[in-house]
Formats: structure tokens, C-alpha cells, sequence
């Protein structure tokens, strides 16, 4: 019997559960995959357990019998396996991420394969050639930590690269827009995708009811609802750092860039009927498939460019270069190739290496500076924020987030929750500083500054006042991703998506959003329309 391929993930998932309880037969798990073998590997490799201890080191007598009185006797306080046990338990899981709860990590390198030292300093792009390690982290934005991978949803796409002149992090997307220009926005945006506060379920009103009170959000939502909304996993999708950020060279002069990661593998999506398949059947399906690919061998690699603007372009440009919900035209700002990313290692430990892995923006190295960008501004600070409310103020002496290639390293921060030696390479990184003093200036050898390092001049001037940027042309870039990017069926796909789920908001909502979308082009809120009434005529039929 032919068994569909989505039914065969589910069919090898029940086999490695009922294999949990079988001995081991080597000819027998021939056939399951890496990511569902991962236990029977394990075993291969090592046939003699260590003892169990507890976490100081001593040795534990059991670890299925609580000390009693009698056999159903109550539990004493004095056993200290079982009170070590459940306290650990209870503290096994950290905040959940407000954002990008639930997501895949992989390690590997980047190799500089063409010269842009003309444009920058940054350490990874120092000659052709050069790699450096990379940790990266892909997600889903809206969904909580159990939720789909094939959710219709945008993805992150984080990257960090390990470089000589401490970590520095290009997070974004997987498109080259967001919804909001103006920070400010950010959370009331998020809580629309989130749950409803009183009835703990999505709202559909809540969602199209910012979506069309910000028509900034279209030219995003199109991304949203077309084919890129659902990607077949995770090596089949884009990535880009989204903002706009400046590059400086060893003579300190800066251009604006945009960074985009192409993928190797070619972008391929989810028809709404698969991924809607696959979320019952393998709700894992991206992490599933980059573990496998990974372990099979079979290496992901993107490729990445760069755009290029000038200061002087940017002073004339027709639009606001910073602004996040527009793209720069390629015709006009072509790609330069840069390098190679390859993902060659999956995590060894997921908590350690990939839920405490942590990126923010501002995480820059010499030669890369950020722009006006209000957006990245606003980031700036939250995601920084955000790991010490999440991991602690030390997360970074998590060995994965340590900036392990700018050892030693020596900071006049102290002290706070979790200060701990990390180690790597037998070499300590942090030792809360040792005995060095914990103030600037000083005369006892204490760190002392790096003027080099320091970012690019510039001049900033205008009216400090609060700008209303919510018309700032939100739709001209839409109508020619209408007209010249989407081909007759990607439009019939994308209006029939945006009709499916508008349809569940009330109706003064979708007439205000019907409105928006036809601003982008007449067409675009007619096949919105149409398919509004087929639906409400398809249920009336079936009443």
C-alpha cells in the first residue's frame, strides 16, 4: 500500500516510540531517520554508562524509590534525592520568548568569497577566503513555543558570527519588510497576533482590525498571505537583515547597506492545503527537516549579498531609505555578492545551544554601525532587554552567546545572578574580571579603551517632535509587487488567502481592510470581495 508522504513521517514517529521499549536491533532501525535514531546513535557509541550523580557529584543510590516510613509511609525531608529532583523540575524551563517562541538551530561557518573591503572593515570579510563560525537560529514570529511550524506566519532568520572583534548578530526575516516603521507599534502589533487577553484565542478581529486601521502593514501582509507565507521548512526560504544598517571601511567612510541571504537549496512553499496537512501530522516539520538534512549530510548553505547605497543617493532619494515597509529597488541598488554560509552541525544539547541562544542588533562589531532606521532603533535596546529579563543579566556567559573568538575578555561589568567562569579551550573568559578594579578611569592595569573601535562620524539635525508616519505612501511599492512581481495565479492565491482569513472579522473590519487593498490595485479588493461572498454563500448553502 502507497502511503503518502506526510502519513510516513507520522508512521516513523510511531515506530520510535514503540522501539523506546524494545531492545536494540540494528537491521531493524536501519530505515528510521537520523532526527527519530537520535537515542539508538547515542547508545552506539556509548555502551557503558556513566553513574548517576546529583549536581554537587555524589553519587545517587536510586532514582525510582523515595525514602519513606514503612512502604506507604509519608516521604521524608531528609531525602534530598527526591527534593533535588523535583526542585530541579521545577525550574528546567525559562521564559518563553515573547517572540520567535519556537524555532531550529544549527553551527557551521561563513566564507568570504568576494572583496568588499572597499565598503568595510567588519573582521568576516577581511580577504576571500576567510571563514567564521556561525550559530544560527530560524523560528516562527507569532506562534508559541508548541505551536506549527507551517503556520501561515513570517520567519525569523537569525544569524551570529563569531568574529575576532567580539559577536556580532544580523537578525531578521524571512522577507526584506516588516509591518511597522515606528517602534512604538511593536507591541500593540504583537498582542494582534497573540491571544485574545479575556478569551485566550486568536482573534480575528484583533489582527484585521490594526491591519487596516495601519495600511503601512500591506505591502507586509501580501509577503503574509502569498506563497513565502508558508516555506517548505527552513532551507527553503530567504533570509535578510531587513533594516538598513551602514558599513564603514579602514578609512571611515560609510555607505548604507542591506544585507539579503539567498538560499542554495531554491525557495520552495507549502500549498495552504499541505501545510494545513502537515500541521496535524508532523507540527515539527522544519526543525525535523533541517536536523535530518544536517545529519544526512546533505549541508545547508546560503549565499549571501549586499546592497549599496551612498550618503548622497540617500539625501535625494524619492522615499525614505530607513523606512522598514519599503524595499530599495534592485534595478537601481543591484546585489553584490559577499559570501557563503554553511550549516554543517546540528545542536548537540537544544536548551543549551538553541533556547538560550540568544541575538540582538546591537550586538555590532567595527564596520558595521546602524542607520536611522527607526525600527532598528527601537530594537536596539528591546532585544538586549529582553535576554536579561529571559536568561539573566549574565546571559552572555552562556558558553553559546560568549564571544569566544575575543578572548580574553574584560568588561567593568560584575557581579548579578548567574556570574559564572565559562570555560572553552582551557582558557577561562570571564573570571568576574579577577582582581582588576571595577571603575574607569583607574591606575591598576584595569581595561582600558579602544578609540578605534569607535563608530563613524555624522550629522544629525531637525525639529524634535513626535512624526506621524502613518501615510507615509503605503501602498505604490504594493501595486508594483502587484503588477510585476505576482503572476495570475500568485494574485488569485494571495486574494483568496487574505478573503479566507478576513472573512472570519466583522464586517465593518473587512470593508475597511477591502478598501485598503484596493488602493494597491481595484483588482486586488475585487478578488478579495468575491471571495468574502463565496464563502458566505458556501455557508449559507450548507445551513
Amino acid at each position: 500500500m502507497n502511503y503518502p508522504d506526510h502519513f510516513l513521517y507520522k508512521k516513523s514517529f510511531i515506530i520510535c516510540s514503540l522501539n523506546r521499549y524494545l531492545p536494540y536491533d540494528e537491521n531493524r532501525m536501519a530505515n528510521i531517520d537520523p532526527a527519530a535514531n537520535q537515542l539508538t546513535d547515542f547508545h552506539k557509541k556509548k555502551q557503558t554508562p556513566h553513574r548517576s550523580t546529583n549536581p554537587h557529584g555524589c553519587p545517587l543510590p536510586t532514582l525510582t524509590k523515595s525514602l519513606t516510613v514503612g512502604p506507604r509511609g509519608p516521604i521524608l525531608l531528609q531525602d534530598t534525592n527526591l527534593v533535588e529532583h523535583l526542585a530541579a523540575f521545577d525550574r528546567e524551563r525559562i521564559p518563553e520568548r515573547v517572540v520567535h517562541a519556537k524555532g531550529a538551530g544549527a553551527f557551521g561557518y561563513f566564507e568570504v568569497t568576494h572583496d568588499i573591503t572597499r565598503w568595510t572593515k567588519a573582521a568576516p570579510f577581511e580577504f576571500v577566503g576567510k571563514r567564521t563560525d556561525v550559530a544560527v537560529r530560524f523560528s516562527t514570529v507569532g506562534g508559541e513555543s508548541g505551536s506549527a511550524d507551517t503556520a501561515r506566519d513570517p520567519r525569523g532568520f537569525a544569524v551570529k558570527l563569531y568574529t575576532e572583534d567580539g559577536n556580532w548578530d544580523l537578525v531578521g526575516n524571512n522577507t526584506p519588510i516588516f509591518f511597522i516603521r515606528d517602534p512604538i507599534l511593536f507591541p500593540s502589533f504583537i498582542h494582534t497576533q497573540k491571544r485574545n487577553p479575556q478569551t485566550h484565542l486568536k482573534d480575528p478581529d484583533m489582527f484585521w482590525d490594526f491591519i487596516s486601521l495601519r495600511p503601512e502593514t500591506t505591502h507586509q501582509v501580501c509577503f503574509l498571505f502569498g506563497d513565502r507565507g508558508t516555506p517548505d521548512g527552513y532551507r527553503h526560504m530567504n533570509g535578510y537583515g531587513s533594516h538598513t544598517f551602514k558599513l564603514v571601511n579602514a578609512h571611515g567612510n560609510p555607505v548604507y547597506a542591506k544585507f539579503h541571504w539567498k538560499t542554495d537549496q531554491g525557495v520552495k512553499n507549502l500549498c495552504p492545503k499541505k501545510a494545513h496537512q502537515i500541521s496535524a501530522d508532523d507540527p515539527d516539520y522544519s526543525i525535523h527537516d533541517l536536523y535530518n538534512a544536517i545529519a544526512d549530510h546533505r549541508y545547508p548553505s546560503w549565499s549571501l549579498k549586499i546592497q549599496v547605497m551612498t550618503f548622497a543617493q540617500a539625501e535625494k532619494f524619492r522615499y525614505n531609505p530607513f523606512d522598514l515597509t519599503k524595499i530599495w529597488p534592485q534595478a537601481e541598488f543591484p546585489l553584490h555578492p559577499v559570501g557563503r554560509m554553511v550549516l554543517d552541525r546540528n545542536p548537540t544539547s537544544y536548551f543549551n545551544q538553541v533556547e538560550q541562544l540568544a541575538f540582538a542588533p546591537a550586538n555590532m562589531i567595527p564596520g558595521i554601525e546602524p542607520s536611522p532606521d527607526k525600527m532598528l532603533q527601537g530594537r536596539l535596546f528591546s532585544y538586549v532587554d529582553t535576554h536579561r529579563h529571559r536568561l539573566g543579566p549574565n546571559y552572555v556567559q552562556i558558553p553559546v552567546n560568549c564571544p569566544l573568538r575575543s578572548i580574553p575578555l574584560r568588561t567593568y561589568n560584575r557581579d548579578g545572578a548567574m556570574n559564572v567562569d565559562t570555560m572553552h579551550a582551557s582558557q577561562l573568559t570571564y573570571r568576574n574580571n579577577d582582581g582588576a578594579p571595577n571603575y574607569f578611569p583607574n591606575s591598576f592595569s584595569g581595561p582600558v579603551e579602544t578609540p578605534k573601535a569607535d563608530i563613524s562620524s555624522y550629522t544629525a539635525s531637525g525639529q524634535v517632535e513626535r512624526y506621524n508616519s502613518a501615510d507615509d505612501d503605503n501602498y505604490s511599492q504594493v501595486t508594483t509587487f502587484w503588477n510585476k512581481v505576482l503572476g495570475p495565479e500568485e494574485r488569485k492565491r494571495l486574494a483568496a488567502n487574505i478573503g479566507g482569513h478576513l472573512n472570519a472579522a466583522s464586517p465593518f473590519i473587512r470593508e475597511r481592510a477591502i478598501t485598503n487593498f484596493a488602493k494597491v490595485h481595484p483588482d486586488f479588493g475585487k478578488m478579495i470581495r468575491e471571495k468574502i461572498n463565496s464563502n458566505v454563500d458556501s455557508n449559507k448553502a450548507n445551513l
